[in-house]
């Protein structure tokens, strides 16, 4: 019998302890930083985004090639390769700069080659459908003169539950012409993160 009435307590003391462990969600503003994992994150992409683009922007290749051109660059961002030990959606840092580099109002931006297939679709069916007023030609495409390209390389450094993780994104920018580099660019980021001995 006392066997049973402990057996009861714990079973309570468990299920108190489930029904307390339930999942809450709060809102927050997408501008505010939250820090949980020590992970790459949407603050770390749009961060890097907005530094790498002022100091491309900032390079004297811009100047250099808006008194030879006598027009604004048009820029397309190439292939970013995550070469970190963690799981980074490149495509979110792509838009991040695409976004940053759009924002500048110092340089165009052309379309991906995936983005444009779904162009040239649109352009073929307007040839066949849309009016002859509204109807985009084929041929008329704006060429990037430039391709920004880059990789996310990270170094981990751990002991017992503290760690350091160290992000370098390189960033390079590529005469579509002849191939040279005009630009090359970097951006470090450096966390401590430490674990709690508490679980639960």
């Amino acid at each position: 019998m006392r066997n049973m009435r402990l057996f009861y307590v714990l079973l309570i003391v468990v299920m108190l302890s489930v029904t307390g462990c339930g999942t809450r969600v709060t809102r927050m503003d997408v501008e505010e930083v939250k820090d949980i994992s020590g992970r790459w994150n949407d603050t770390d992409s749009r961060l890097v985004a907005d530094a790498m683009i002022q100091d491309c922007l900032n390079g004297p290749w811009l100047t250099q090639f808006m008194t030879r051109a006598g027009k604004k660059p048009d820029v397309i961002v190439g292939q970013i390769r995550n070469r970190s030990s963690e799981h980074i959606s490149t495509e979110t840092f792509t838009k991040d700069l695409e976004r940053a580099l759009i924002n500048s109002g110092r340089a165009n931006f052309v379309a991906s080659a995936e983005e444009r297939e779904g162009v040239r679709e649109e352009r073929l069916d307007q040839d066949i459908n849309a009016s002859p007023e509204t109807r985009k030609a084929p041929g008329m495409e704006a060429g990037a003169d430039f391709m920004l390209i880059g990789s996310i390389n990270s170094i981990v450094d751990r002991e017992g539950k503290e760690k350091v993780v160290f992000y370098q994104v390189n960033m390079e920018l590529i005469d579509m012409v002849d191939n040279r580099k005009v630009w090359l660019g970097d951006k470090k980021i450096k966390k401590f993160v430490e674990r709690s001995t508490f679980k639960f």
